[in-house]
């Protein structure tokens, strides 16, 4: 499948390396208003890169899709900038901007063109990502499938209604950021035991990896989080002491607040 992607920054090089790595079938193609960024991608993947985004749209043809890797507040003009290349092609269009509508979408597009809206998270780029996918009406099953399909190269991918998006957004979209400054504290806390930050940074991601995959294989079989919780806390320990001294922190209500503060500002975004 040829992929385009309008805009080189971290999520495009994520989804287009981890693609390329995992679909032998994957022909990438990229622009982005720094040339010298676009061919470095583009190098990375085996990929070519394309002057602008009517030609990469032309270039791509309409069996294959093309994913808008930009920032939020110009995707409107990207759109806009491609609209007759796309009346032309008809490819599918995929936007992975957070907050911005399938409505916001439709608007700068052709009328009746197929849009599918993805949510995915930087994990994309090990292979262990996770995106909602949602499309417009003018989307075939087909479409979404292959938009599915391509996220599922990267992760795990499912549909989800776009008025869900928002949550989503904070609990996998959002999220690698909390647990991200949850590993570097306790990094920190190691360091302060006398490890050297390397190890400790170490030490810690491992065991955030492994407590994710035990969270979800587990929880596959019947047993929720707050089960593992009480398993790991024998009554008197060393982890029963950490977690009451997490609750007098607010720990938990913490992260609650952060996840209300992306679905807040998800909806500023989108304008809802």
């Amino acid at each position: 499948m040829r992929i385009g992607f309008i805009g080189s920054g971290a999520m495009a090089s994520a989804i287009a390396k981890g693609v390329a790595a995992r679909r032998a079938d994957a022909d990438v193609l990229v622009t982005d208003i720094n040339a010298d960024a676009a061919d470095a991608l583009a190098r990375s993947v085996g990929g070519s890169a394309v002057a602008d985004a009517s030609a990469l749209v032309r270039e791509v043809g309409g069996e294959g899709l093309v994913v808008l890797a930009v920032k939020p507040h110009v995707i409107v003009s990207v759109l806009s900038a491609a609209r007759e290349a796309l009346a032309e092609v008809g490819v599918p269009v995929v936007s992975i901007a957070a907050g911005i509508s399938l409505a916001t979408i439709d608007a700068a597009l052709p009328d009746g063109h197929p849009a599918v809206r993805v949510m995915p998270n930087v994990a994309a780029q090990v292979g262990v990502g996770a995106a909602a996918v949602c499309g417009n009406d003018a989307s075939t099953d087909a479409h979404v499938d292959a938009v599915v399909e391509l996220f599922e190269a990267v992760g795990t991918a499912e549909r989800l209604e776009e008025k869900h998006f928002g949550a989503f957004t904070a609990l996998a979209g959002s999220s690698p950021a909390f647990v991200f400054e949850f590993i570097d504290s306790l990094a920190r806390a190691g360091v302060a035991a006398g490890l050297p930050k390397a190890q400790s940074v170490r030490i810690a991601a491992q065991a955030v990896a492994g407590s994710g995959t035990l969270a979800r294989d587990l929880f596959a079989e019947g047993v929720s989080p707050q089960d593992l919780v009480d398993r790991v806390c024998s009554p008197g320990g060393t982890t029963v002491a950490g977690m009451v001294a997490l609750d007098e922190a607010g720990f938990s209500t913490a992260v609650v607040r952060g996840a209300r503060a992306v679905m807040a500002r998800n909806e500023e975004l989108s304008g809802d």
